[in-house]
């Protein structure tokens, strides 16, 4: 990351294990900068190999830092893949708590990249889409993988029940918890649990983990129990997000309301 010095609206940084941890006075501070770190390393990606291929997150942790991102327009996106982390099994594209959706409208169509990547939530064949979704993938090495971290602690669609540090597929199928459902609910993507998808696909932690460089955003008071679970507690399923404290290419980016309890 550069500049990291210059960052405005930057409180402190420190390093827990091996995962540097960034705080900032609010979202919007907290969203410039990792816009810039991200701009920063893709820019310089696409100077060494002439492309780079990028994972993202969505809900509503990332929506300050995609519009930050997108604003800067610094980088050629027509060098860019990009690929998703997670999808609801049995939605439709157009669906309003489709990841499809929500980033076909908060990307793809700002900012057309070579291509992006969707998991077919819809599929009739899920395991054939993870077959494919997984080559896609393996194609060649993965850059940035820009992240967040759930209520319950889960990374992508890997909730405490499912997560698995030495998964081997990259892409699988998973129950989601009811915490899971219920912030999904909260964050007003569905108007009740009974509404929430019971399945999803998922990137696995050892695939996220593979990019060389993760930026994970997870602002906001609610976030606050899961992000001290992750920096103070054991590193454990119990709350996958610790498995950051591994990752020496990882930055946590925090705000004051999610670093409230640290």
């Amino acid at each position: 990351m550069s500049n990291q010095n210059s960052d405005p609206g930057l409180i402190r940084e420190f390093k827990v294990d091996a995962l540097a941890v960034r705080v900032f006075d609010g979202q919007e501070s907290l969203g410039t900068a990792a816009a810039r770190a991200a701009s920063d390393f893709l820019s310089g990606r696409i100077r060494e190999r002439g492309a780079a291929r990028v994972i993202l997150a969505t809900g509503n942790s990332q929506i300050m830092f995609l519009k930050k991102l997108i604003a800067l327009n610094t980088i050629d996106w027509s060098r860019v893949t990009l690929f998703h982390m997670d999808e609801y099994l049995g939605i439709e594209a157009n669906h309003k708590a489709s990841f499809r959706h929500y980033l076909r409208e908060r990307v793809e169509a700002l900012v057309h990249p070579r291509s992006f990547e969707f998991i077919s939530g819809d599929t009739l064949l899920p395991l054939k889409e993870c077959e494919r979704y997984t080559a896609l993938l393996c194609a060649g090495p993965i850059d940035l993988c820009c992240l967040g971290i759930g209520e319950n602690g889960h990374i992508a669609f890997n909730d405490p029940p499912v997560a698995d540090f030495a998964d081997a597929p990259c892409l699988k199928i998973v129950k989601l918890d009811d915490d899971c459902k219920m912030q999904q609910v909260r964050e007003a993507h569905f108007p009740g649990i009974e509404a929430v998808p019971p399945y999803a696909f998922t990137l696995t932690i050892p695939a996220l983990c593979s990019a060389q460089k993760m930026i994970c955003i997870s602002p906001e008071r609610r976030k606050a129990k899961p992000v001290k679970a992750a920096l103070q507690g054991e590193i454990s399923t119990r709350c996958p997000a610790s498995y950051l404290r591994t990752q020496p290419q990882a930055v946590l980016l925090l705000d004051t309301d999610s670093a409230s309890l640290l």
